[in-house]
């Protein structure tokens, strides 16, 4: 009876104390510091209740349900980690700006060993300062069109299925047609019928008698 009392008491302690936690809607957006630049999709971790995470939008802001003196966690590649406690505010509102430090890391300095194909450091510079690498999307796009590319594309690249079925469309198509052509204008002197019927016409006078009319 003793330990069930102990419990009930806990848990009404519990009960009580998350009652008394006020819970606020708290909003606001990420930026680096010393500027006014956001910084998106930070991670936003609610340490202080059951770890919940969020991800601040592509403009730096974030919103979500908290409670008053809860510990918010912000982290960002290439950022300091920064927390941040909510006060206790009249409102069940607040609105706060989270200023993130860029972390700069210098890289260790590389010297190039010999032997190089230039003769001096100077002369690398001038070589590498002299390399044309700048090409836009247009010229890209252009330059894959050509017919020059295309050709040679065409060459090593297999046909698809719709090429093929294409292909023989048109071939079905192009001996129906040449074969219709035939059918319409066979050649007379080829036909023994039609020498028949002018042998037939010219021994008749056929032609003599229209001569006479005019």
């Amino acid at each position: 009876m003793k330990y069930i009392l102990m419990a009930t008491l806990f848990v009404f302690c519990l009960q009580a104390s998350a009652q008394q936690r006020k819970i606020v809607q708290l909003s606001g957006f990420t930026y680096a510091q010393g500027t006014e630049i956001a910084v998106p999709f930070v991670t936003v971790k609610n340490s202080s209740y059951l770890n919940e995470t969020y991800a601040a939008n592509h403009e730096g802001y974030f919103s979500f349900v908290a409670h008053v003196g809860d510990v918010i966690e912000f982290s960002s590649i290439g950022y300091a980690p920064v927390k941040f406690t909510i006060p206790n505010v009249s409102s069940d509102k607040y609105t706060a700006k989270i200023e993130l430090e860029p972390l700069v890391e210098e890289l260790p300095v590389i010297t190039l060993g010999r032997p190089l194909p230039w003769a001096s450091i100077e002369e690398f510079n001038r070589e590498f300062l002299a390399m044309n690498v700048y090409s836009d999307d247009l010229m890209s796009a252009k330059r894959n069109t050509s017919a020059e590319s295309i050709a040679s594309l065409s060459r090593i690249l297999p046909r698809s299925a719709g090429e093929i079925q294409a292909f023989n469309s048109m071939q079905r198509h192009l001996n129906m047609s040449n074969r219709n052509i035939n059918q319409n204008f066979n050649n007379p002197l080829l036909n023994p019928f039609a020498w028949g019927q002018l042998i037939n016409q010219i021994k008749r006078g056929d032609y003599s008698r229209e001569r006479l009319k005019y």
